[in-house]
């Protein structure tokens, strides 16, 4: 059992030396923190620039759509006024003034086969 322990022992000391003769470079921990907290309050800023831009985008975007329907339904009302001021006024105005009145009820007059006129017709060739 001895010659595990001093086996083992003579192992550690070896790793030990290895680990010391490789040297590290000295960290400087307080540019590291003071470049961190940099990079986290840019990186903070740019996150609320961002969230900005979206929701002006956002905001735009809702108001150009708000536009599009007022301007499609003046669209629709000047296609509306295009049309009764041309054909459809004009028909309008004619039907009133020739005092037309809307139909109520339709009766059909039966015509009789022997009333209805024949044409005859020629082969020619």
């Amino acid at each position: 059992m001895t010659t595990a322990t001093i086996s083992y022992h003579r192992i550690q000391k070896n790793l030990q030396a290895k680990i010391n003769s490789v040297s590290l470079p000295e960290i400087n921990w307080k540019a590291v923190c003071f470049i961190g907290f940099f990079m986290s309050l840019a990186l903070l800023v740019f996150y609320v620039w961002q969230i900005n831009d979206l929701t002006r985008g956002s905001y735009q975007i809702n108001s150009y759509e708000k536009q599009i329907s007022k301007l499609s339904d003046e669209n629709k009302n000047l296609e509306v006024s295009f049309a009764e001021s041309s054909f459809l006024g004009q028909a309008l105005e004619k039907i009133q003034a020739l005092n037309f009145q809307k139909t109520t009820s339709v009766k059909y007059i039966q015509i009789s086969d022997s009333s209805v006129a024949t044409v005859q017709q020629n082969n020619v060739r």
